[in-house]
């Protein structure tokens, strides 16, 4: 098995980046999830109210701001943020770092609400497990599993006699980490998995919510792969894939390492 592909977001629910490496914090992913979109009061942005988030594109500059882009609303680069802060209405954290105004007015005209960007400027804040280390930062899906998944929703298709669509994006699911070589679904029985050099805990299998029905190009609608998922992965009221990874070392993932089992 091996590291197939690498995936940051650098602003929370938009775009992710494909990396080749990546530096392996004990909060997660170098750059990952660093920005985020809020409304007035502090309370995130979801993403299945607003799916253009999915249509930004993001990208950190060398001077600690961001690079934003969307179709239709040009480019901003914002600077790093050093304004005042807000209260946040997030379970773990309880402030962060206002952007500059420009990119407030950005985020408002492409949402047609009022929004807010914000900074974490201390990602410690973020939820930790009893023992100290962080709560899951990480996202690892299998492409074995979406081919599996991706067999079931045309099979069903089928017996509906609908059209049969083509293979999911992975990108519906917002991995960090997507994996090659596994049987499908073998991740669900991982207690602990080594990729490269570097250790990791399984926290917690993945429940899927309503974003996994927005087609990530075009931030359409559809009933898969909920409705899907519904049927052959579903128990404790949830559906489920992938799973969640807390790391136990530090050092630099890369695309091609080894993926190793507990």
């Amino acid at each position: 098995m091996e590291l197939a592909e690498i995936r940051i977001y650098p602003v929370k629910s938009t775009k992710g980046i494909s990396c080749r490496s990546v530096q392996v914090l004990p909060w997660g992913l170098e750059g990952d999830r660093r920005w985020g979109v809020v409304d007035p009061m502090g309370k995130l942005i979801w993403v299945g109210e607003y799916p253009r988030l999915l249509s930004v594109s993001a990208v950190e500059t060398a001077e600690g701001g961001v690079w934003l882009s969307a179709e239709g609303m040009g480019e901003l680069k914002v600077p790093p943020a050093a304004g005042g802060t807000i209260r946040l209405g997030v379970s773990n954290l309880d402030r962060a770092v206002l952007a500059h105004d420009d990119a407030h007015e950005w985020f408002t005209r492409l949402l047609g609400e009022p929004a807010r960007l914000v900074w974490l400027d201390d990602p410690g804040r973020r939820g930790k497990e009893e023992d100290g280390l962080w709560d899951g930062p990480l996202l690892l899906v299998s492409r074995s599993s979406l081919r599996r998944l991706d067999d079931w929703i045309a099979d069903g298709a089928m017996e509906r006699q609908e059209h049969v669509p083509g293979p999911l994006d992975v990108a519906r699911f917002r991995p960090n980490a997507v994996i090659d070589g596994a049987e499908p679904f073998a991740e669900d029985a991982w207690t602990s998995v080594r990729i490269g050099e570097i250790d990791f805990g399984v926290s917690e299998l993945c429940d899927r919510c309503a974003v996994t029905i927005l087609d990530p190009g075009t931030q359409e609608r559809g009933k898969e792969p909920l409705r899907t998922l519904a049927k052959h992965r579903r128990w404790d009221g949830k559906t489920w894939f992938g799973i969640r990874l807390v790391p136990r070392n530090l050092g630099e993932l890369r695309v091609g390492d080894e993926v190793r089992p507990g």
